[in-house]
């Protein structure tokens, strides 16, 4: 069950302290892609969303790591000027390995960030790297992810109970 707990989790990718991150010696950011920087019924990212990744781009490696296909993660690869892979497999971590070795990367100095327990950070807490949990952008979700969002509410659950974690408590 620890592998499910992120250790950050923020309202979202707006309120995470990154200079906190980059105190620690993370100098990339793999962010998820859908309901984590963009909503699934979009192409593109908000205007917001892209100056929040233009400035962190100035202190960070940025890249994408998406269980989506290359054709939709694509227009946002573009869009941002990042780098990223598709078809992660997450919670598996061929994803991350695949970014750890095509940018020459030290495990401690990758975040996964993104709005799935039972995905992102079940595969970045496998892969040892900090994971930080946000909450998803909208309601809206691939079919296959309601799935995921039903065994997430029960993990919560069982951590709600044992007092480690629950929804809206966020924490550095």
């Amino acid at each position: 069950m620890r592998y499910f707990r992120p250790n950050i989790y923020q309202k979202s990718i707006f309120e995470i302290d990154y200079a906190h991150l980059k105190k620690l010696g993370i100098t990339c950011l793999v962010f998820d892609l859908d309901n984590t920087l963009g909503l699934i019924e979009h192409k593109k990212c908000s205007r917001k969303v892209k100056q929040l990744i233009t400035s962190l781009k100035e202190d960070f490696l940025v890249l994408i790591c998406s269980n989506n296909t290359k054709r939709r993660i694509k227009p946002y690869l573009e869009d941002l000027g990042v780098g990223g892979v598709c078809w992660s497999m997450k919670p598996s971590m061929i994803g991350l390995s695949r970014i750890k070795k095509n940018y020459h990367l030290l495990k401690k100095e990758m975040c996964l960030i993104g709005d799935q327990m039972v995905t992102d950070i079940l595969a970045g807490n496998r892969f040892h790297i900090m994971t930080v949990l946000v909450d998803p952008m909208g309601d809206k979700d691939l079919k296959i992810t309601g799935i995921n969002r039903e065994l997430e509410a029960k993990i919560i659950k069982r951590y709600q109970k044992r007092g480690i974690f629950e929804r809206g408590k966020y924490y550095e």
